[in-house]
């Protein structure tokens, strides 16, 4: 790539003549050859690292880092612009496959840069080829210096470490108001200019100092990042010399790890470690690599992990298993999951229990191919009590034919098959307890509701349902790779694909939300329960053939608020579900419940509902999301909608900007004392310090909290135009 500066890029930066006739020569020679460059722009040999098309086997480019695409002066960026162009088309000739930009440095013009990728994305070279965004994590330093507003950075090995720089009163001045994550803000304008461009990701500069806030760095986990980049700055010396990294970066380390970034070390030859050598510090990412507990659970046979690591973060339409017919190889996959049979085994054999030497019988609605009911029977050999019956029920006319072989080869014929949709199918007997597994990644997404409204009439007044109870939850969620998903499929228009929940195991993605209340105090949990069903359900009103008259009891809303204590982007909400099956044994997919409850179980992966435009939420907002389960006599469906509020002190009495005390305990009523209002910045992110509400309480005496609200999105699914499932 490109090492020296073409002519006429920063021109401006000429040292002077100390003759006033040769400045003048040398200034019209000067813009006479800038001219010509912009005109026809090429490379002399000496001015390339890289000239055969052998030697870019596996080569990333690494573009000048003295292009300023976001310099204040529009004639550098126009220039830096024009070189950057003349590079690439220089690496597309080499068929270098992936290069690496300078950071962008100045908040202001951050808008310029990002235009000027998006200019370059959308031309017809090098359409193959990625683009790396190199973007530092290390905090944000204000600087008063240089014209383009950069400070000088810390060199790495040739590679100087960037400092972001914030102008003085580009966000009101206010000392108070430092520690600014301008880098994420800046990223975050460059791949929306971009459009979520696929061909766009990170290159994150690990340099210190590294961001030790909690929470700082998990925003980064929702992002494309492909590269990291670790110079031998970052590392620190053990006791024995050899190159370490400190405990908070490791721990950032191992997580990243799953996505199987390339790391890129800089200045390992420069000798800053006693012991190791320049070898030293590959042989210890290699170290980190090998107790990564995400990437190591992906390449353990039997976990979670291993079994989804080739559906990671690919969005799968939901089953409709009763509108279709599932085929042999479906049934197969869920089949897979040991622990789910584990537990309902285990729930069937307590209910068993329970009941004692009284005669027993059970039904499994909905059997598939017939693993439920070897588990039903095994538990039943387990118990060795009182006389049991055994039925099962199974609508698509194809797995029947594997449950009879089943019936014949396995259980000798104990068990009694019925053929039909269990809410029109006939039972000889009332039962004791119904068994089925109709939930879904959301609970109830697959109709459990409605097929056990249909199918509670065989049970006995006293009788059991496994299971007996269950919950949905959502969170706030952030991740690009998710949205390009959804945003990028190549069946069905844009809107229907925005408006379809989705199942997705998670991997490149961020819960945004957090703990405790807020600002305010009024916010719920990180992740929060929307609704919930419960079976049998007593309380309905049924037809002669114990029939619900309709289905409007199983429709749902739920209004959340949830506390966003750093600033990131919302593309979607993820949804989750806990159920009961009987007395201590349960299922969870909840993020903190699942590793209790049903650790490593592969037959859900969560729910994820899209938004079809990406919601801005600035450290310490308040978000509220409305979420509806609708129904006819057709369908079910989904609506989602959200909005963004901050937090802002409202003054009982304020006169000319400043807030009149009302308390006790002021000494004369009436006196106005100049306590300025806090002024909350979109771009602050949280800190310790305004985690509670005593940072805006204690500024007006009197003053109560309000919100202003900052954003929307539209709503979502009305009418399930887009996506629904069938009754």
């Amino acid at each position: 790539m490109c090492l020296q500066q073409p002519v006429g890029v920063g021109a401006n930066h000429a040292s002077t003549s100390t003759s006033r006739e040769g400045e003048v020569s040398r200034g019209e020679d000067l813009e006479k050859e800038a001219e010509e460059w912009r005109l026809h722009p090429k490379f002399e040999r000496e001015e390339v690292t890289v000239t055969r098309l052998e030697e870019t086997f596996s080569l990333i480019g690494m573009v000048s880092a003295w292009l300023e695409l976001d310099s204040p002066e529009s004639g550098i960026r126009y220039d830096s612009e024009l070189a950057l162009r003349q590079e690439l088309a220089y690496a597309t000739y080499l068929d270098v496959r992936t290069v690496v930009l300078p950071p962008p440095r100045n908040r202001a013009h951050a808008a310029d840069y990002a235009r000027s990728i998006n200019a370059i994305l959308n031309d017809t070279f090098g359409s193959y080829m990625q683009i790396a965004i190199r973007i530092p994590v290390s905090e944000v330093e204000r600087g008063t210096g240089s014209p383009s507003g950069l400070l000088a950075g810390r060199e790495c090995g040739g590679l100087k470490s960037p400092q972001i720089v914030l102008s003085p009163g580009s966000i009101g001045g206010e000392e108070e108001e430092g520690g600014l994550d301008s880098a994420w803000e800046m990223w975050d304008v460059i791949r929306t200019v971009c459009g979520y461009n696929a061909r766009l990701s990170i290159v994150l500069d690990l340099s210190p100092p590294f961001p030790l806030r909690p929470g700082a760095m998990d925003r980064w986990s929702a992002e494309p990042i492909r590269h990291l980049f670790l110079p031998a700055t970052s590392f620190i010396p053990n006791a024995k010399g050899y190159p370490v990294l400190a405990k908070a970066t490791q721990v950032f380390l191992k997580e990243v790890m799953q996505f199987l970034p390339i790391v890129i070390l800089s200045k390992t030859q420069a000798n800053l470690h006693g012991a190791g050598g320049s070898k030293g510090y590959a042989e210890y990412i290699r170290f980190l690599e090998k107790t990564s507990r995400p990437l190591q659970a992906m390449r353990t046979e039997g976990t979670l992990e291993s079994f989804a690591s080739t559906y990671m973060d690919r969005v799968q339409a939901p089953l409709q298993p009763l509108m279709d017919n599932l085929q042999s190889s479906t049934y197969a996959i869920f089949e897979r999951d040991p622990v789910k049979y584990e537990r309902y085994e285990e729930a069937v054999f307590q209910a068993l229990q329970a009941r004692g030497q009284k005669p027993t019988v059970l039904c499994v609605a909905g059997a598939g191919r017939g693993p439920l009911i070897a588990r039903t029977y095994k538990a039943i050999q387990r118990c060795s009590l009182g006389r049991t019956t055994l039925y099962a029920i199974e609508k698509n006319p194809n797995a029947l034919v594997t449950l009879q072989e089943r019936n014949t080869l396995e259980w000798n014929g104990a068990v009694t098959l019925f053929f039909g949709d269990m809410r029109s199918v006939e039972l000889p007997e009332k039962i004791d307890i119904l068994i089925s597994e109709l939930l879904g990644s959301f609970g109830d997404n697959e109709l459990s509701p409605e097929c056990l409204d249909g199918a509670q009439r065989f049970l006995k007044e006293d009788g059991i349902s496994i299971p007996s109870f269950y919950t949905a939850h959502v969170a706030p969620l952030s991740s690009s790779k998710l949205y390009n998903e959804v945003l990028h499929q190549t069946v069905g228009d844009e809107t229907k694909n925005a408006e379809t929940p989705y199942v997705v195991m998670f991997q490149a993605t961020n819960v945004l939300s957090g703990e405790g209340g807020g600002v305010r105090g009024i916010c719920g949990t990180k992740v929060q329960e929307c609704w919930s069903f419960e079976h049998p359900r007593r309380d309905l009103f049924v037809d002669a053939r114990g029939l619900p008259f309709s289905n409007t009891h199983n429709t749902r809303s739920a209004h959340l608020t949830f506390h966003i204590p750093h600033s990131g982007v919302l593309h979607g909400l993820a949804g989750y579900f806990e159920a009961h099956l009987y007395g201590d044994v349960s299922l969870s997919i909840h993020p903190e419940t699942k590793a209790q409850k049903s650790n490593n179980m592969l037959s859900w992966f969560p729910f994820y509902f899209p938004l079809k435009d990406p919601l801005y939420l600035p450290a310490n907002a308040e978000l509220d999301v409305h979420l509806w389960r609708m129904t006819s006599r057709q369908k079910v469906w989904y609506e989602w909608y959200a909005e963004s509020f901050l937090p802002a002190p409202t003054p009982t009495t304020s006169v000319m900007g400043y807030i009149t005390p009302q308390t006790p305990n002021t000494p004369r009523q009436g006196s106005i004392t100049p306590v300025r209002p806090p002024r909350p910045s979109p771009m602050l992110d949280a800190s310790p310090s305004v985690e509670g509400p005593a940072s805006f309480m204690d500024l007006g005496g009197g003053g109560e909290l309000s919100r202003v609200k900052i954003g929307q999105t539209s709503l979502h699914n009305p009418g399930g135009r887009s996506s629904w499932i069938g009754l």
